[in-house]
């Protein structure tokens, strides 16, 4: 399997790219997504972007977390000769920051959190 991720993140907000990387090499491949080229967008954004987008497709006034985008509502979309386009996750990071402190953990470490839960909701995997 090979990952092509695009990561888009202001220069000041600063996080390990390579841990993320990894991160949702396992959760691929923890789900049988062992073969084929897969595209994910990764972005991290501030407070006022996350809120903005938690209006404008949930209809929510908050910050939140992690949002994710799938491609196609439910399903994965089917491999093509360009490999499978999940979709987008878009992480909070002022809101990730926080989060870590509250656990005792590292932002790393949350933002990993973070970026792999997004996934699991790309590849169709909720929480109720």
């Amino acid at each position: 399997m090979k990952l092509e991720l695009d990561i888009n993140a202001d220069s000041r907000y600063s996080f390990d790219r390579k841990r993320v990387r990894a991160a949702l090499e396992k959760v691929l491949l923890e789900q049988g997504m062992k073969e084929g080229k897969i595209k994910i967008s990764l972005s991290v954004v501030g407070e006022r972007k996350i809120k903005e987008l938690e209006k404008k497709f949930f209809g929510r006034d908050e910050v939140t977390d992690v949002l994710s985008f799938p491609m196609q509502e439910g399903e994965v979309v089917p491999e093509d000769e360009d490999g499978i386009n999940l979709g987008d996750i878009v992480i909070c990071y002022p809101q990730a920051k926080r989060q870590a402190m509250q656990w005792n953990k590292l932002l790393d470490e949350e933002i990993e959190f973070l970026a792999s839960h997004g996934l699991l909701h790309l590849l169709g995997i909720h929480h109720e």
